[in-house]
């Protein structure tokens, strides 16, 4: 991949009203060769910013608005009655967009996953409360699916991550999630460390039907995902870099970067 061309991929980090994970993020594309920049919510409501300046989109993990309503209500509901046709068109146009934890929450509020028939904006899936009944913060390992379109999950077989959600489980009626099974929309699922699919607690932390942890629009563009990829960038942020290093195994960067550079690089080759 060319340097100075990966350079020009801006990724559009959008901050506020209780959104929390925005250095990390920005911190993960930067070290792919991107330009993040971070913008307020308020910047793009009033039009001094515009989502058409930016190849990647996105919707950050936190607590947007206290999760007043619903985890991502209140700030889909912003975003659908003030952008949606900016967003229509950043999706329209190819651009990526990813929703980590209460960004995943907001994307299924919009209705940007799954989106089935390309119905944006039609709410379909959404992030439950945990069966457990309270905020879980763990690490977990997840499955990808080699026949999801998914640009972000390229290449990935097995990924360990940490989550921290108190609203995580993906619930969708029957006839959704048959659809989104059969078209392969689902990019991730919770697993044991053998790469198994699990569908009971604890390797499954919140419940979620069908052990979905992160899913597809059908373009593969579009991606929510429950766990936290940004909180695992450097080989010091997982809980077992000390045995890892004393086993001469301690990898060069953290896995969640594979991540954020799929996206990177994609937008590299596609949208510059």
């Amino acid at each position: 991949m060319n340097k100075i061309k990966q350079k020009k991929v801006k990724a559009l980090v959008i901050t506020g009203f209780g959104l929390n994970c925005e250095a990390e993020t920005s911190a993960a594309f930067k070290a792919c060769g991107a330009l993040p920049e971070q913008i307020h919510l308020n910047d793009l409501l009033s039009g001094s910013r515009r989502m058409n300046e930016f190849h990647v989109l996105v919707f950050i993990g936190g607590f947007s608005f206290g999760d007043h309503l619903g985890s991502g209500t209140v700030f889909a509901n912003k975003i659908k009655f003030r952008m949606s046709e900016q967003l229509q068109k950043f999706v329209s146009d190819g651009k990526l967009v990813i929703g980590i934890c209460n960004g995943f929450q907001t994307l299924t509020r919009l209705g940007l996953v799954p989106a089935l028939d390309g119905r944006y904006f039609t709410q379909q899936a959404a992030l439950a409360h945990n069966d457990i009944g309270t905020f879980r913060d763990d690490w977990i390992c997840l499955k990808a699916n080699p026949k999801c379109k998914c640009v972000f999950t390229r290449g990935i077989d097995r990924i360990f991550l940490p989550i921290r959600h108190g609203e995580g489980k993906f619930v969708a009626d029957d006839k959704v999630l048959k659809r989104i099974e059969k078209q392969n929309l689902v990019a991730l699922r919770y697993c044991d460390e053998k790469g198994n699919v699990k569908c009971k607690f604890p390797h499954n932390p919140n419940g979620s039907l069908n052990s979905i942890a992160g899913i597809c629009d059908e373009t593969g563009r579009v991606f929510g995902l429950m766990p936290h990829p940004e909180a695992y960038l450097s080989p010091f942020n997982s809980p077992y870099w000390t045995t890892e290093k004393l086993n001469g195994k301690l990898p060069r960067e953290g896995q969640g970067m594979v991540i954020f550079r799929n996206a990177v690089d994609f937008a590299a080759e596609n949208l510059i």
